[in-house]
């Protein structure tokens, strides 16, 4: 059966996503995978480790920042450090963080705090002392002072306050990671509405693409439809086009597309945290034969991936089917990192599984129902300056998986003015549709 894609309005007559399920469903893998680690807490600084443990967010702008702050012990309730008056919003706003029993009973689950703004306080002024001494009460409080404390991310003066207060600090981040591995049909159905909004966003897009457009009109042209959908961040547009697609720069510019050009983008967004990447290619007025050459390539590749995701099958086995570095031009696998590749997709990019010829084929992972995950494949044309580009996401499903990105990609499609040759002349697409078609959708 398909996963659904459920509009985004809660409605009284039609079971949807169930937010306070998501909530209770993702602590309580978290608290399984802190109770599997042996470790007494985790402490979060990251912005999706503090979201899925507290269900909180105060905004993209606080993602790189460090501010926040977010712990969780065993056989305990989350408690968050939030920045300003986001605290007493969460008070107000955020039931599920509220313990007290009304008469004087343990304070709520939201409290104001703050880090170190990477470093842009005083070192002098003790904020870092001040993190170290409210985990170190709550440590003690629930009698876990002599335990190891996990923490995902930190900056060092929070790291050497921690530990100053006598703290046993050890990575915590595989805690998280390990708790956000298997997703829940609530985030399934949330990943699964986020690449509907890219769906959308690529319909658009190949209306616009034409030559004379810039690289970063593009980008514009995307962010628009996808905040008008009702996105939370649009995280990136990854728009590559003309001789910038060989060697693949990962970064868009003002470049203006010509015709004949490969234009490939990766389109990553967040719908209610739940993030997208996915590639589309596309030539530009019309395709040449070493451009549709490496798109087959491109896109057997993928072909053979996806055939072989099933519970049970591993990391390993979907590389092996993927080329080595040096067949497509790089030294080794570090040079070619993330060409051919795959990775976890939930509340950030990357997570769990990571599909690599550097890592996989040594530390294989096995596939389990309920993993989301993207597949990227990559190959340079034979010109020497093009390439193609493709990325589908996948739910692993008790008998194998589902595509979740459905915005054509089976064959390289030819955007804006089409132009064909016909008895020896250049046509448009009108002049010579009833003689050829190489791409038309």
């Amino acid at each position: 059966m398909a996963i659904r894609t459920y509009g985004p309005n809660a409605v009284d007559w039609e079971e949807r996503i169930d937010l306070d399920r998501l909530r209770g469903q993702r602590l309580a893998r978290l608290h399984e995978s802190l109770n599997r680690s042996g470790l007494g807490a985790v402490l979060g600084f990251d912005f999706a480790n503090i979201r899925y443990m507290t269900a909180t967010h105060i905004g993209t702008w606080a993602m790189d920042k460090l501010i926040r702050f977010a712990l969780l012990v065993r056989d305990g309730e989350p408690v968050v450090w939030d920045f300003g008056s986001a605290a007493r919003h969460h008070q107000l706003y955020n039931p599920w963080l509220d313990y007290s029993d009304g008469k004087g009973g343990p304070p709520t689950g939201a409290r104001a705090g703050i880090s170190t703004l990477r470093g842009a306080f005083h070192p002098d002024a003790g904020i870092a002392e001040d993190v170290a001494a409210k985990i170190a009460a709550e440590l003690r409080e629930h009698g876990l002072a002599g335990e190891p404390l996990g923490v995902d991310v930190a900056e060092m003066p929070v790291l050497a306050a921690l530990r100053a207060e006598g703290i046993d600090v050890v990575d915590g981040q595989q805690v998280f990671l390990e708790a956000r591995r298997i997703k829940t049909g609530d985030e399934i159905a949330l990943l699964t509405q986020a690449c509907a909004m890219v769906d959308a966003a690529y319909e658009e897009l190949y209306g616009y693409l034409r030559p004379g457009v810039r690289e970063n009109e593009c980008v514009g042209v995307v962010s628009k439809v996808l905040y008008d959908l009702g996105s939370e961040y649009v995280e990136g547009v990854n728009a590559i086009s003309g001789e910038r697609c060989s060697p693949h720069p990962h970064v868009y510019s003002d470049r203006l597309i010509r015709p004949g050009d490969p234009a490939f983008f990766d389109i990553l967004h967040s719908h209610l945290g739940y993030r997208t990447c996915y590639y589309r290619t596309f030539a530009v007025g019309s395709a040449s034969r070493a451009q549709r050459d490496a798109y087959v390539r491109c896109r057997e590749y993928m072909d053979e991936a996806i055939a072989l995701v099933r519970p049970g099958a591993t990391t390993a086995d979907i590389v092996r089917v993927w080329p080595r570095a040096e067949e497509f031009g790089f030294a080794d696998e570090t040079a070619a990192f993330a060409l051919q590749y795959g990775h976890g997709v939930g509340l950030s990019i990357w997570e769990k599984p990571i599909f690599s010829r550097l890592v996989s084929l040594d530390h294989p992972e096995v596939l389990e129902e309920g993993m989301v995950f993207a597949l990227e494949t990559y190959w340079p044309a034979a010109d020497g300056w093009s390439a193609a580009r493709i990325e589908e996401e996948l739910v692993v499903t008790a008998d194998g998986c589902e595509v979740i990105t459905k915005f054509p990609a089976e064959e390289l499609l030819v955007a804006g003015r089409k132009y064909w040759t016909v008895g020896g002349e250049l046509n448009t697409r009108r002049e010579a549709q009833s003689h050829l078609n190489t791409g038309d959708r």
